[in-house]
């Protein structure tokens, strides 16, 4: 078992002064939009639910997350898992709207798709990815953030915090 692992990777992170522009950036890209959508798998899907809430609820935007079993299992069944995200996107998101789109590895093909679904049809792109600087779904963004780390469950805890950090910054 390694031992500080999160306390480890808190100071670097954090005393990022790209990170902290990229942070100051999506404040700025977010203030004028008025619908977010969050997608993501797994444990970052978990965090797209918490904060389509916390977003909706504390900065009054009207938010989105592809996270209900039933709309998840009856778009992967017609459209095949990989496009289920980016042709659910295509039916609701409009010009203008943003997507916050979360992947650990950036390799989701799911979250790949449903980004260049957004910028198709002229949507914002903020991407959270981890692992590998170069992964395809951090190219992808209107910005990007990138934890330079191959543990899920370091990238997720710090993608939840940048997540709040950006949404305290929204409503102070």
């Amino acid at each position: 078992m390694q031992t500080g692992l999160y306390s480890k990777h808190f100071e670097s992170f954090f005393a990022s002064e790209e990170l902290r522009a990229q942070m100051k950036a999506a404040v700025e890209l977010i203030r004028p939009v008025k619908r977010i959508f969050f997608l993501g798998n797994g444990g970052s899907n978990s965090i797209c639910s918490h904060m389509m809430e916390d977003y909706g609820k504390i900065a009054r935007y009207r938010t989105y997350a592809f996270s209900d079993a039933p709309l998840i299992t009856c778009y992967a069944n017609d459209y095949g898992y990989e496009n289920a995200m980016a042709e659910w996107i295509k039916l609701y998101l409009d010009k203008g709207d943003l997507l916050i789109a979360i992947s650990s590895s950036g390799e989701s093909k799911n979250i790949v798709n449903a980004a260049a679904a957004t910028k198709n049809q002229g949507g914002k792109v903020i991407t959270l990815t981890g692992f590998s600087e170069g992964n395809t779904l951090a190219k992808m963004g209107d910005i990007n953030m990138h934890l330079p780390v191959k543990n899920y469950g370091v990238v997720e805890c710090f993608h939840q915090t940048i997540l709040h950090i950006i949404l305290d910054s929204l409503n102070g």
